[in-house]
């Protein structure tokens, strides 16, 4: 009975491992789009970029598809992160900092 679920644990601890990949990049990704941020308020630059967004949108459904990843999923993913790092950015420019 044990055997049976040891193959379970094993996909378990992968995805955990996975899971926490995650958290450490988007850390990463947020790292980076705070100095966006503060660069766009010392420019008096808005806070979002429509072209930018769609053209990553676009960019990253490709990658989705070659990765076999759902790409709407993707496009999904990617406009949650992108409204987050917006409010951060707005933020920013309010109060000049985060």
């Amino acid at each position: 009975m044990k055997e049976k679920y040891q193959e379970l644990l094993e996909y378990r601890n992968s995805i955990d491992n996975i899971d926490s990949a995650l958290v450490f990049l988007l850390a990463e990704r947020f790292k980076i789009t705070k100095k966006v941020g503060y660069y766009k308020r010392e420019h008096k630059l808005p806070a979002g970029d429509p072209n930018r967004e769609e053209n990553q949108i676009d960019r990253l459904k490709q990658l989705a598809i070659t990765a076999q990843l759902d790409p709407e999923f993707t496009k999904s993913f990617l406009k949650f992160i992108t409204t987050e790092v917006i409010r951060h950015h707005k933020h920013i420019r309010e109060t000049g900092s985060l």
